[in-house]
């Protein structure tokens, strides 16, 4: 290959090396005009050097004192027209530590005009603008939970509520805790707006069935229990009348006061209560606990107390700290009960070997460590017993069937 072929495809070669950086950087610019300008001139330049200026460089005296010249003038107008590109190029390292470069933001939906709207009563033109910012996000949890709000809140709609919610649990790759969120949520429009416990129960029931063997089923199942009590289902939703009755007249000058002095309800009536609550709804763990302490403090019945618990503490993913919860309770029915060191002891190293890492663990450590001083305390302050009665009475009645562990797959 002859040097003038060399020279030839190597010009055209740095000019396709050119083109193709003007191309990239015209395309990538935030003004793509005033950018194919400065490449156009800077074409312009380096043909008029290379034909032109180089070419002179070779003829020795004045004539290359002026090639010498004009090379050093051609490139301070390069330098002016690309010195806003140069600092660019040398500062963007250090500042995209600050703004992420050129990368893209992340698109996501805004939902500050709907809750303007919203704000403002105007729910009609908050859901449309929440279903704008849906078209182009159509699983957005925020969005759909917000809309569900306003028809629920707002619009008092709770059949549009359901459906909201429905079409989000039917969408793959929601989160559990999203899913089980908004079916709490539903259940609680439905209570306190339709005060429909079905409508409610049926939400609930649907946590169970989607998410089996998660500790949001267990929080389900508690809820569904609580259901049942029409004390307790609505509290939360609707104000309560309390009825007060006419207390008793010239109370001092009665001839036996202590008549009047309102007894407690009788634990083994209370004991009996729950023992037939758990046999239809044997996962509220609220009623299994209190039952637990009726046997222990009120019948002295620790191994029934303890059956009660343990149901619950080998219960499969219940919350770590639900389960700490349950041991310290039993640990205080034992010393209550008298119980010796040894198995207190026990009771609270299960504590530490949960996770010993956990807060709780560090606490029934200490506690531990002053568990003597604490048994000590108790058996100086028990009184003595007036009298005795049979323990059992009642308690074959009053034993509830076991829980019902979820098998796994």
């Amino acid at each position: 290959m002859s040097a003038k072929a060399y020279d030839i495809l190597s010009y055209v070669a740095l000019s396709l090396a050119f083109g193709g950086v003007a191309f990239w950087s015209v395309r990538k610019s935030e003004d793509p005009a005033r950018t194919a300008f400065k490449w156009l001139l800077t074409f312009a330049i380096a043909i008029y050097i290379f034909w032109q200026v180089f070419p002179m460089a070779d003829r020795g005296g004045i004539v290359t004192f002026t090639a010498m010249a004009e090379c050093m003038i051609a490139g301070l107008v390069l330098f002016i027209t690309w010195r806003q590109n140069i600092g660019s190029i040398v500062a963007k390292p250090f500042a995209s530590l600050y703004d992420g470069g050129d990368t893209p933001p992340e698109p996501r939906p805004f939902y500050s005009i709907a809750r303007a709207r919203q704000k403002q009563a105007k729910y009609v033109e908050a859901i449309a603008e929440i279903q704008k910012q849906l078209e182009r996000f159509p699983t957005d949890f925020e969005g759909q939970m917000l809309m569900a709000e306003i028809q629920a809140e707002g619009l008092k709609d709770l059949a549009a509520t359901e459906a909201a919610i429905q079409n989000l649990c039917a969408q793959p790759g929601h989160a559990s805790k999203n899913i089980a969120y908004a079916l709490s949520s539903l259940a609680d429009w439905q209570l306190k707006y339709a005060q429909d416990k079905a409508a409610a129960r049926n939400a609930l029931e649907q946590i169970t069935f989607l998410l089996p063997d998660t500790e949001f089923a267990l929080t389900a199942a508690q809820r569904i229990a609580h259901l049942a009590d029409p004390q307790n289902a609505l509290a939360n939703y609707e104000s309560r009348k309390f009825i007060v009755k006419e207390g008793v007249r010239n109370l001092g000058l009665a001839k036996n006061p202590h008549q009047f002095v309102p007894t407690d309800t009788e634990p083994g009536k209370v004991a009996a209560e729950y023992v037939q609550h758990l046999q239809q709804y044997p996962l509220d763990t609220d009623a299994r606990e209190r039952l637990a302490v009726i046997y222990a403090d009120h019948y002295h019945r620790l191994d029934l107390a303890s059956d009660q618990l343990e149901q619950m503490i080998q219960l499969p993913n219940q919350p770590p700290k639900q389960v700490v919860h349950w041991l310290n309770l039993l640990a205080d029915l034992q010393i209550r009960d008298g119980v010796d060191y040894e198995a207190v002891k026990r009771t609270l190293q299960r504590i530490v070997e949960l996770d010993p890492k956990l807060a709780a663990a560090e606490n029934a450590g200490k506690r531990i460590a002053l568990l003597k001083l604490e048994l000590k305390g108790k058996q100086q302050n028990q009184s003595v017993k007036m009298g005795t009665y049979e323990q059992n009475l009642g308690l074959k009645a009053a034993r509830s069937p076991p829980l019902p562990h979820s098998e796994s797959g």
